[in-house]
């Protein structure tokens, strides 16, 4: 069925004239698409991978404010980021939620505690106040809300408010590649950018569709190189001058079982002074990260990496035992794509911020976007808006909503409906959240489709995967709408099953995962099956 859909789109890539094409499935990929879609254009999106394969499946999960950024005294980025947070949580109620940080200072550190809780009440002005306010915390305050928190060498600690995503950042991301969809965007994954070339008028990339091999070109107006830390190697191969080039930041995650039954984010500074966090995942806690440069995009978890966390985290809490690696459920890696100007210069690269900079060449109508973060995403929608209206393409509706949920009037609509037929009694007891919120939140509008299957018949709303929270009637959804070429994209992507379901008990549930494969690739269930436990390095 998800090839259904990509197999129409291909077709309509090799015979459309597009104003725009996007390169990249990224965050700075999606939103351009949803907002230029939006807005009336005519627009494209390819991704040589799946959507968010790369530095966009691979953050935080945090959307926040750049508190960090107050010491290097970045003010307007800390201004305009918190803005773009208190958008995001204004657009997305059910996605972007507050939470609470709990942070921990030591003896010793390079600020005083009191110090540091003073620049969170500046943040939280900064912010228009449209959190909880911060608050200081004695170390005694800290043993007692977080016993797990190693006290001994706390000089104090504070506690504020940022934002943070419910699900996982690559669903974030999809969900505006699914809007642009919705808008009449044509975008396919797996389909790679080859040679290109500008005629004066327009673009003709030739692309290459990765699974069939097929060979074709598409046209374009403007061609945007969304392509986060790969921007530099496609420009160069275009021959496309900028001013801003990439750094590299590896940063790593370890998922582990839930330290604390408190849903807050604890924060504290590791060993080499930078910011490390344990954020909840659902059941599990997400740990890290760490802050390494790196010359190239191609990144791995090395054992340097894991025991750097570890140890860390086996240094700044109390658990009865400590971690290990075999504690380790998932992993998760990326690159930061930090823009800097000029070819290189890498002194003080540890200072630099995720702010984002989009280049334009008017001559041969391209557009370069460098860095970003997720939180700053509804500026690089509009502001990448703006500059395809600058090289002459006319924009149609600009005043058009491109992003947020549905409106509450249809929530409420919704709500209403799934406490009549008394949908929450059907969750399944390993999911802490009911599935009216979980519809709500992941599909708007079309969770209403999935209202009308458990209608017809109550088994749509069983887990196919324990501990999973998808229920039948979802995959069946996922299947019609999202795209989904290979199982990976769903486990990892779609959702963040991989990430909190130890291997082993994703083999155990071989029966389940052969049902969903049915379901998502008819005719190849058993293909696709093996294909995702040999990338998994498993055997069933």
């Amino acid at each position: 069925m998800a090839a259904s859909l990509r197999t129409s789109n291909l077709s309509r890539l090799k015979q459309g004239n597009f104003d725009v094409l996007i390169l990249g499935g990224g965050i700075n990929g999606a939103v351009s698409a949803a907002a230029l879609a939006g807005r009336g254009l005519r627009v494209a999106l390819i991704d040589r991978h799946d959507f968010a394969a790369g530095v966009s499946s691979n953050s935080s999960n945090l959307a926040w404010g750049g508190i960090k950024y107050l010491e290097s005294h970045e003010y307007l980025l800390v201004n305009k980021l918190c803005l773009s947070r208190n958008e995001l949580m204004r657009a997305y109620p059910s996605t972007v939620k507050e939470i609470r940080f709990f942070t921990t200072i030591q003896r010793g550190f390079r600020f005083w505690s009191f110090f540091v809780f003073l620049g969170s009440v500046l943040y939280w002005l900064i912010g228009r106040c449209k959190t909880a306010a911060p608050r200081y915390l004695t170390a005694r305050t800290i043993e007692a809300a977080e016993p797990e928190i190693n006290t001994s060498e706390a000089a104090g600690g504070l506690e504020y408010s940022d934002c943070y995503l419910y699900d996982n950042d690559a669903r974030f991301v999809f969900n505006f590649i699914r809007q642009s969809l919705n808008f009449g965007c044509i975008a396919a994954n797996y389909v790679e950018a080859g040679d290109a070339r500008f005629d004066g008028e327009q673009w003709h990339v030739d692309a290459r569709d990765v699974i069939g091999d097929e060979r074709f070109t598409i046209r374009a107006k403007v061609l945007i190189n969304a392509c986060g830390p790969y921007a530099d190697s496609i420009n160069r191969e275009y021959s496309i001058q900028t001013e801003h080039h990439h750094l590299f930041s590896k940063g790593v995650h370890l998922i582990v079982d839930r330290v604390t039954d408190n849903q807050r984010v604890l924060t504290f500074f590791a060993s080499d002074g930078r910011l490390f966090f344990l954020i909840p995942m659902g059941p599990k806690t997400c740990i890290g990260t760490t802050d390494t440069q790196v010359e190239s995009p191609e990144v791995s978890v090395t054992e340097e990496d894991r025991q750097f966390i570890l140890d860390n985290a086996n240094a700044l809490l109390d658990l009865p035992r400590p971690l290990t690696a075999a504690d380790i459920v998932a992993e998760r890696v990326g690159v930061r794509p930090l823009a800097v100007k000029g070819e290189g210069g890498t002194a003080d690269w540890v200072q630099l911020s995720r702010k984002h900079e989009i280049e334009t060449d008017v001559a041969r109508r391209h557009i370069s976007v460098f860095g970003g973060k997720l939180t700053d995403c509804l500026n690089v929608g509009d502001e990448i808006t703006e500059r395809v209206a600058e090289l002459g393409v006319p924009i149609p509706e600009a005043d058009n909503r491109w992003y947020g949920e549905p409106g509450d009037a249809l929530r409420d609509q919704f709500m209403l409906q799934a406490r009549l037929m008394q949908l929450d009694a059907l969750t399944d007891p390993s999911s802490p959240e009911p599935l009216s919120e979980r519809f709500w939140r992941r599909y708007g509008e079309s969770a209403f489709v999935l209202l009308e299957r458990i209608r017809e018949n109550p088994d749509q709303a069983k887990l196919l995967i324990p501990n999973a929270e998808y229920v039948r009637c979802e995959i069946e959804l996922a299947a019609r709408r999202e795209m989904i070429i290979k199982l990976e994209d769903f486990m990892r992507r779609r959702s963040k099953i991989e990430l909190v379901v130890r291997n082993s008990d994703i083999v155990a549930a071989t029966e389940g995962l052969r049902e969903a494969c049915e379901i998502l690739f008819p005719g190849q269930s058993s293909e696709k099956l093996a294909e995702y436990f040999e990338d998994l390095g498993v055997s069933a």
